[in-house]
């Protein structure tokens, strides 16, 4: 894949729903992940650490009550309006 990014979702990126219990950052993140960035790429466009991204990961995990990328996209995909 090499530094492009996977579109997973059907739908325009501004129109994602996100839970209001995240904080700004973690929405960018939650964004970002949505697009199939990794933690490095994250870090980058956002102009902080990979180990800093790695956190609001695993913050934006626990408060969706997820343990993966892959079910952090379905758990959002069902969260989206019709």
């Amino acid at each position: 894949m090499g530094g492009e990014r996977l579109r997973v979702l059907s739908f325009p990126l501004e129109d994602l729903v996100v839970p209001a219990s995240l904080s700004y950052a973690e929405r960018e993140v939650a964004r970002a992940l949505v697009e199939g960035c990794s933690n490095a790429a994250i870090a980058a466009e956002r102009g902080t650490s990979v180990r800093t991204v790695a956190n609001q990961v695993a913050t934006v995990f626990r408060k969706m009550n997820v343990r993966s990328r892959s079910e952090f996209i379905a758990v959002l995909a069902k969260m989206q309006p019709s």
